[in-house]
């Protein structure tokens, strides 16, 4: 290990000076002098540090495209079938909230970032299901607008003082929980995902797992951390339902359309009169004229 370090200390210490400012600007310029300039990686604290950020830039990263394959299957099959509005509405709310908490709070981008990335695709997968879902048109834009007006609200202190802000995150923790709900209810009753996205569930749910780890290690403050332990643990459910509808031969659709024509079926059968067979004659009696005698 000594071999190693004393090869690669000429190295690290004459890194340039882009390098050098992108790594301080990161772990800052006394870890980044422990483990990057002298190259002391026993240093717990400060490898602890670097783990957390490089997590969080990665969840930074995915979160920017994590969404994109959710829109693309509404897009291209032109409906939202088994896409909860419910819950894109209720999480996007809770997003919103604790991107203004976090934001106005000055935690490190790299530690609520997502929440600015997932708010921006939920506000299209919303506009999406209002669009496809035979609202008007105007609705989506009125969403849209509706979402930019909440956002400007919650990060101006004149209009959400601080206690006030801080009231809405545990409501925003409540509510981030709950947006989970339905759409897992909505799995649960049709027996299905429908054009629910696996690439995003899953995405989720090693997010919010990383994102424990990242808020304690750099962020002081249990309602994030409580916010993101119910969000992993619904997330947890949602993945398993993901596996175990898994390769289901009907689309959720097709099971819903399948049950309207056997109920309509058993309704024409409750109401159709009863045949009468045209084989079997009727057996009344005739006046004979046999005489009796």
């Amino acid at each position: 290990m000594d071999v190693l370090r004393s090869t690669l200390l000429p190295v690290t210490q004459n890194l340039p000076g882009p390098l050098v400012n992108l790594g301080t600007s990161i772990i800052g310029p006394k870890c980044y002098t422990t483990l990057v300039h002298n190259l002391e990686l026993q240093n717990t604290e400060c490898l602890s540090l670097a783990v957390s950020k490089v997590a969080g830039i990665g969840i930074l990263t995915l979160s920017s495209i994590v969404k994109i394959p959710q829109i693309l299957l509404i897009v291209r099959s032109g409906s939202a079938q088994g896409v909860s509005l419910a819950s894109i509405v209720l999480e996007t709310l809770a997003y919103i909230v604790s991107l203004a908490y976090n934001y106005r709070s000055g935690w490190p981008f790299s530690t609520y970032g997502e929440t600015l990335m997932i708010g921006l695709q939920n506000t299209a997968i919303g506009a999406l299901c209002m669009f496809y879902g035979g609202d008007e048109p105007i609705m989506s834009g009125l969403w849209v607008a509706f979402v930019g007006t909440i956002f400007y609200g919650l990060t101006s202190p004149e209009i959400v003082n601080d206690p006030l802000m801080a009231n809405m995150m545990v409501g925003a923790g409540a509510l981030g929980v709950a947006s989970k709900i339905p759409q897992i209810y909505q799995n649960y009753e049709e027996g299905g995902t429908g054009q629910l996205s696996a690439f995003a569930v899953f995405n989720y749910l090693m997010g919010s797992l990383v994102r424990i780890f990242t808020t304690i290690q750099e962020v002081d403050d249990k309602l994030v951390l409580y916010s993101f332990v119910a969000s992993f643990l619904l997330n947890a459910v949602l993945a398993g339902q993901m596996l175990y509808y898994w390769g289901n031969s009907k689309s959720t659709g097709q099971k819903r359309e399948v049950k309207k024509v056997k109920e309509g079926i058993d309704v024409a059968k409750e109401k159709a009169p009863v045949a009468q067979s045209s084989g079997v004659s009727s057996k009344t009696k005739s006046p004979t004229t046999r005489r009796r005698g």
